[in-house]
Formats: structure tokens, sequence, C-alpha cells
């Protein structure tokens, strides 16, 4: 099955780069390759008008409620989002978002219309004791419903400049693809986090498992992050 790569552009706590909504703009669609970029919540909307592909950087499964500083998945969709990450590293580490959390996320941004992305990887003390394939299992495992999109990013690998051989993640990246059920094996797209590029994108690219890329700290810069969509053509 041809699955179209995906680029996303995950921002983080960070304004938009200069030069995002330009009509040169790297962030806006192109031939070939879906681009979406993950603003903070202010930026949303602006993003939105400006005709980019927007997702949002996590959600709230509850629909409305007591849950000060969240927005709900349907808020999200009503805003314009089209995407959302769901188990990001980060939101695991610092907001102690378990798995479970993460399944109903992923549930709630279905019934929504959103499109969620799945975040899934071990940490540098799991890589280390050999457990990373048990950690995925796991990860995937906590699932109700599984999304058509999910990023193996290896905790240990994000914003370190440090990430792991090509053949390693293709080794990853079969490994949860062998994991899904028949019927999704060859339609999921799997992408690659952690420390992305531009000098190392094309070698994770051309690995038959890897159909994108999940882009932080190098997508805050436009001119790395051209370089890297470039090189799925």
């Amino acid at each position: 099955m041809n699955r179209t790569p995906l680029i996303a552009a995950n921002w983080k706590m960070n304004a938009p780069p200069q030069g995002w909504d330009s009509d040169e703009s790297p962030y806006r669609k192109q031939d070939g390759v879906e681009i979406v970029v993950f603003p903070t919540f202010l930026d949303i909307r602006t993003c939105v008008e400006k005709f980019l592909v927007v997702g949002a950087q996590c959600g709230r499964p509850e629909p409305t409620g007591t849950y000060t500083g969240d927005i709900s998945m349907e808020l999200l969709a009503q805003h314009g989002c089209t995407y959302v990450l769901c188990g990001h590293s980060e939101r695991r580490s610092h907001h102690q978002e378990s798995d479970a959390f993460v399944a109903l996320q992923v549930k709630a941004a279905m019934d929504a219309g959103l499109q969620p992305i799945l975040c899934i990887g071990e940490s540098a003390d799991e890589r280390e004791l050999k457990q990373q394939f048990d950690v995925v299992k796991r990860q995937l495992e906590a699932m109700s419903i599984l999304p058509s999109i999910i990023a193996y990013e290896p905790v240990w690998a994000i914003g370190t400049g440090s990430c792991p051989a090509e053949s390693d993640v293709q080794e990853m990246h079969a490994n949860i693809r062998s994991l899904l059920p028949e019927d999704k094996k060859e339609g999921t797209r799997i992408l690659y986090g952690g420390s992305v590029k531009p000098d190392n994108a094309a070698g994770f690219l051309k690995e038959p498992d890897v159909d994108g890329l999940l882009v932080g700290g190098a997508s805050l810069d436009p001119k790395e992050f051209r370089q890297i969509v470039h090189l799925v053509h």
C-alpha cells in the first residue's frame, strides 16, 4: 500500500517561527507529502486562518467540565484542528499522563472527528534494560481503538541530539507494525520522532516502515524544516 509521507512540525511551547505564514512557507501544503503544524493553543486559530493544516499538541477527552487550563477534543475540532498528538513523551512525563488516559484521548479524538497521532516510545533506562519492545507493546495494548498514525519517539532521543541508528528505527517500526491487527498493518503510518535534523532525516525516510517524521526543534527553523520536507521527494 502506498502510504503518503507525513511531516509534522511540533512547535511545542514556542511562537510560530518567522515567515511561517508567507506564501513560500515550508509549512504549507505540498504535493506528495502531508504537512501538519502543531502550534500552541494560542496560535491554532491564526494558523487555521492562514490555511495551514493544524493539529493540537494535546487535548482533554471529556467534552466539557471542571478542567481548568484544558481544552477538549470537541473544542479543538470546532476551532479548525484536524490532528492532535496523544501521549507525547513530554505530556507523559510533565503531566503524568498514563497509558489508560492516553487511550481515552485517542478515542475522544476520533469521536470528535480528529486524526490522533499516538506517540509511543521508551526511556533511556528502559532501553538500557532492553525493554523497548515490551514498552511499546504495552502502550499499544492499552488502546481500546488504534489510530491510523503512530509516532515512535524514543524518549532519550528527544531534544538531546542523540538518536538511534537507522537500522534500529526500522527494526522498531517493523516491530510496531507487526503488533497491529491484520487489517491495520499496511494502512497505518508510523512516524519517527527524536532529534530529527536535515542531516539524518533522509536516512530515516529511506527505511521501508518509516512513513514520515515528527520534528521538534528543527521545525522552528524554516530553512531546516524545508530541507527535511524536500527529502521526501
